[in-house]
Order: structure tokens, then sequence, then C-alpha cells
């Protein structure tokens, strides 16, 4: 029986310049979909505990059912775009977030 794989790519971490991680590609996508529709464009933006209530809204059921495992990718994206430039933190507490 072949083994199943699913596409990956390679994320960064804000908090971690140079190192990256291996992730799966449609979640990530997904996730990030759902992330740049419901963060604001400018500060104050939005709490990560308010990103990732509004997010799960915006997920495709089949990956994640009843919204399992969103939190880990909301975090895990949420670096990658903040490393990439996509996403702004606040230096505020709690912390926010908005695109760049």
């Amino acid at each position: 029986m072949a083994k199943h794989t699913t596409a990956k790519i390679q994320i960064e971490n804000v908090g971690q310049p140079g190192k990256t991680y291996s992730a799966d590609a449609a979640k990530y996508g997904a996730m990030k979909e759902a992330m740049l529709k419901v963060l604001p464009d400018a500060s104050p933006g939005l709490t990560v505990a308010e990103v990732q209530e509004q997010v799960v809204a915006h997920l495709p059921e089949s990956l994640f059912p009843a919204g399992a495992t969103s939190g880990w990718w909301m975090k895990a994206v949420q670096l990658d775009l903040e490393a990439k430039g996509i996403v702004k933190r606040t230096k505020t507490s709690p912390l926010r977030l908005h695109k760049s």
C-alpha cells in the first residue's frame, strides 16, 4: 500500500531568524487566508485570542474539524507572517496583531 504524503512548505519563526520548519501546505494556506481575512489593516489590531476566535469560522471543516488544532496552526502562521513582514505585533499587553 502506498504511503499518503501531504505537500509541505517551509515556514519561518520571527523569534528564530534563519531557522525554518516543515509544515503542511494545505493547513498553512487555509490558516493564512483566514488570518488575513480577520486581521485589521492597522493598529491597534486584534488580540491573539480574538484572532483565534474569529479565524475558526473561515477554516475548512475538512482540514480543521470543529476547529481542531487551529490554535497551534494560528500561532505557527502568525510567527511566519511576522517573519515575512506581512503581520505586525504591537508592543502592548495583551499583544495585538494587524497587517503590515
